[in-house]
C-alpha cells in the first residue's frame, strides 16, 4: 500500500484552498432555500442508503459549516485550522485506502445536502470522485403546477421504480417515456441487473456527448439520450463502437438544438412564395434542371389501405404532372420493422426526395436523414419537430367543419354520427369542428363519437343500436368496396352519400416539386436552429376539400359554397369566439380563435359530442405503432381554460 506523507495531503489543501477563495460564492444552505420558499414542516421520507452523484451535492443541511467552505466544497479557512488538519487527515485517508463511510444527507428537488459528512465531501469533490454513499431523508416539496415541482414529481414517480438518481430531464413527462423506452411497463420495478446495465449505457453515452456537445447547449444530457435511444434504440448503444457512437452523435448534434425550449415546432400554414421573391423568367423550370427521383414509402398497399391509396393518387399525380422531370418509385408493406432496411434500398437506388406517409415512419425516417444529409426526407406526420426531415399534414378539421354543418342540416332526429380511427393529434380537432359545424345549422344536434380501433367492438352496430342515420364515416373508400364512407345516410336498403371529404395529396407534393426546382427549398427551412419545420395546409392550399353529392337540397350546397370561401379567405376560424366542452368552458373571449398549436394538441370534447377519447391500452394491437409516434398525451384529461385572465 503506498504511504501519502502529510506534505502531500498539506499541498493538496492549500489547493483546494485557493480554489474556494478563487470561486468565492458561498455554499448553498438547504435551511435557507426551505425558508426562502415557504416550506415550514416538510414531510420527509428516509431513503436508505443511497450511492449519492457528487455531481448534485449541492451544499449543507444547516449554516454551521456554510463559512467553512465555498459553493463547490473548497475549503475556506486556512492551514493552520482545526477544520484544515482534519481534511489533511481525512485526505492521507482517501489517497491510501479510500473514504468508505457513508455521510448524512438531505435530498431535496433531485440535490443533495450534506448533514454529516461535509468535510469527506469536500476531499471526495476535490479528487472529482463520482459518487459517495450515503444515508438520505427526501424532502418533498409541496404539489404545484410549477414546471419544476411537477418534474420533480415524475421523477419521484420513476425513481420508486428504478432507484436511478443521476438522470435529469427538462420535461415531466420524459421519465415515463425513458420507462418505456429501456423496455419496461410503466409499473415494472427495475432488477439490480437492470440498474448496472443502465449505469454502464448511460455513463458511456455521457462521456461522448460530453466530448462532443460540452456545455453548448442549455439541455441536460439526459434529454440528448432519450432523443437518441428512441432512434437508435436502448440496446443498441451496447453494440456501438466509440467511433461509431461518436460519428452517430455528432451527425445528431442538430436534432439536439430542438430540445431546448418546448416551443420547438415551426408550422407553416401556407405555401409561401420564394423569400428572394424571383421574377416569372427567373422561377421557370430550368431546361438543366437534374431529373428528380421521389420515392414513396408505404406502411400498406393502395389495394388495401384507403390511406396509402390517397398517397398513391398524389404519386400519380407527379407523373403526369413532371413527366419530364421526375420519376417515382413506390415502395409498400413498410412497416416500423423493416423501414431500416427499405429506407437504405431507396437510397441505394438513387433517390434523393423520399415521403414516407404515415406517423409510424417518422424514428427511421429520421434515422436515415441523419444518415443521409444528402437526401430529402419528408414524414407525414403532425406535431413532431424535427431538423433533419420535415413534416407535412393536411388542416382535415375545416373539411368536417363544412360536413358537420351538412349533418346538421339533413338530420332528422338531430342524431349523428362520427366513427374516428386513433386519438391522435389533428383528430380530435376533426371530431370538435364536426361537431361545431352540426351545431351552427341545428342547436339540437348531438354527435355521437365511436371508435373504430376499439377492442371488441362495432361501432356500426353501436350506431345502429342508437337510431342514428346520418354518420361520417371513413374518410374514402377503395375503388369497387364499401359505399360507407365519408358523410352517408342509412335510411333504405342502401346507404346513400352525402359528401365526401378529399386528400388531394398531389397538390402537395406537386408544390415540394416546384420548391426545390426553383431553389426555394432551402429558404422554407426556420432561420431558428431550435425549430422544425411542418408543413399543414388546409383548404386554401387545395390540399383538402369537400364533394358535395347531387343528393343534397341546393340551400345546403349554397352554404357550404359559402363558408368554404370564408375559411379559404381566412375570414373564418371553426375555433373562434366562445367555446364550450364537455367538461365546461374552454374560452370565453368571443373576439378570439385558438391558435394552430393549440387546435393541434386539443384533448377535450366539444358539448355536444356524446363519447370520450379511449385510452390507448383500449385499442387494438394494430392501433399501437401509430398512438405511439403520434397519440395525445393528456387523452381523457379534462379540458384547461384558454384566454382566461
Amino acid at each position: 500500500m503506498a504511504i501519502i506523507s502529510t506534505n502531500d495531503a498539506a499541498e493538496s489543501y492549500e489547493k483546494a484552498y485557493r480554489l474556494g477563495k478563487k470561486e468565492g460564492e458561498p455554499i448553498a444552505v438547504l435551511d435557507d432555500i426551505l425558508k426562502e420558499k415557504h416550506i415550514n414542516s416538510p414531510r420527509e421520507i428516509p431513503l436508505g442508503l443511497v450511492q449519492i452523484p457528487m455531481s448534485q451535492i449541492a451544499g449543507t443541511k444547516s449554516e454551521g459549516r456554510s463559512a467553512a467552505m465555498s459553493k463547490s466544497f473548497y475549503p475556506l479557512l486556512d492551514s493552520k485550522s482545526e477544520f484544515a488538519s482534519k481534511w489533511i487527515s481525512l485526505c492521507r485517508a482517501h489517497l491510501s485506502e479510500g473514504i468508505r463511510d457513508p455521510i448524512k444527507a438531505y435530498e431535496f428537488m433531485n440535490r443533495f445536502y450534506v448533514q454529516e459528512g461535509n468535510k469527506r465531501v469536500s476531499v471526495l469533490k476535490y479528487f472529482d470522485a463520482v459518487s459517495v454513499p450515503g444515508y438520505v431523508t427526501r424532502i418533498v416539496p409541496p404539489w404545484s403546477e410549477d414546471k419544476e415541482v411537477r418534474i420533480y414529481y415524475a421523477f419521484m414517480d420513476f425513481y420508486r421504480l428504478s432507484s436511478i438518481n443521476y438522470i435529469w430531464f427538462s420535461k415531466e413527462e420524459s421519465f415515463s417515456k425513458l420507462q418505456q423506452l429501456v423496455g419496461k411497463r410503466p409499473d415494472e420495478i427495475w432488477t439490480k441487473d437492470d440498474q448496472m446495465d443502465f449505469n454502464s449505457i448511460y455513463t458511456r453515452f455521457c462521456a461522448e456527448y460530453d466530448n462532443i456537445v460540452g456545455k453548448k447547449l442549455s439541455i441536460t444530457p439526459g434529454d440528448a439520450f432519450l432523443f437518441f435511444i428512441g432512434i437508435y434504440g436502448y440496446r443498441s448503444l451496447n453494440d456501438m463502437t466509440t467511433s461509431e457512437l461518436k460519428e452517430k452523435l455528432a451527425k445528431a448534434q442538430e436534432e439536439f438544438y430542438l430540445l431546448i425550449s418546448d416551443d420547438s415546432l415551426q408550422l407553416q400554414m401556407e405555401p409561401e412564395e420564394n423569400v428572394r421573391k424571383k421574377n416569372l423568367l427567373a422561377r421557370l423550370i430550368p431546361v438543366s434542371t437534374p431529373r428528380i427521383k421521389v420515392a414513396f414509402l408505404q406502411e400498406r398497399s393502395a389495394e388495401t389501405s384507403t390511406w396509402a391509396y390517397a398517397h398513391e393518387l398524389g404519386r400519380m399525380h407527379l407523373e403526369e404532372t413532371f413527366s419530364d422531370q421526375v420519376s417515382t418509385a413506390s415502395y409498400e408493406n413498410v412497416t416500423p420493422a423493416n423501414a431500416d432496411e427499405i429506407l437504405q434500398k431507396a437510397i441505394e437506388d438513387g433517390n434523393n426526395l423520399i415521403f414516407t406517409t404515415s406517423p409510424p415512419l417518422l424514428k427511421a425516417s429520421l434515422k436515415a436523414a441523419i444518415e443521409h444529409s444528402e437526401v430529402k426526407i419528408l414524414n407525414c406526420s403532425l406535431n413532431t419537430s424535427h431538423r433533419h426531415i420535415r413534416t407535412y399534414y393536411a388542416r382535415m378539421y375545416e373539411a368536417k367543419f363544412l360536413m358537420g354543418a351538412i349533418a346538421g342540416a339533413i338530420s332528422e332526429n338531430g342524431k349523428i354520427g362520427y366513427i374516428a380511427d386513433y386519438p391522435i393529434f389533428g383528430m380530435t380537432a376533426s371530431i370538435n369542428a364536426f361537431a361545431l359545424g352540426a351545431k351552427m345549422v341545428n342547436p339540437r344536434a348531438r354527435v355521437y363519437l365511436e371508435w373504430s380501433t376499439l377492442k371488441d367492438h362495432d361501432p356500426y352496430e353501436t350506431l345502429r343500436q342508437k337510431g342514428v342515420t346520418v354518420i361520417s364515416g371513413l374518410d374514402m373508400a377503395l375503388p369497387g368496396q364499401s359505399r360507407q364512407f365519408g358523410l352517408y345516410e342509412t335510411a333504405g336498403d342502401m346507404p346513400r352519400s352525402l359528401a365526401m371529404p378529399v386528400w388531394h395529396w398531389g397538390k402537395f407534393y406537386e408544390q415540394m416539386i416546384r420548391n426545390i426546382m426553383d431553389g426555394s427549398w432551402k429558404y422554407d427551412d426556420a432561420s431558428d436552429e431550435t425549430k422544425g419545420l411542418n408543413y399543414w395546409w388546409g383548404m386554401s392550399a387545395g390540399i383538402v376539400d369537400v364533394i358535395c353529392s347531387h343528393h343534397l337540397p341546393i340551400g345546403t350546397i349554397r352554404l357550404i359554397d359559402m363558408l368554404r370561401s370564408t375559411i379559404c379567405q381566412d375570414d373564418f376560424n371553426p375555433f373562434s369566439g366562445v367555446l364550450y366542452s364537455q367538461e365546461g368552458i374552454v374560452q370565453t373571449d368571443p373576439d378570439r380563435a385558438l391558435s394552430p398549436e393549440e387546435i393541434i394538441e386539443m384533448d377535450w370534447l366539444a358539448e355536444n359530442v356524446e363519447g370520450r377519447i379511449p385510452d390507448p391500452q383500449e385499442l387494438v394491437e394494430s392501433a399501437k405503432p401509430v398512438v405511439d409516434v403520434q397519440g395525445l398525451e393528456t387523452a381523457g384529461a379534462a379540458p384547461h381554460e384558454v384566454g382566461i385572465d
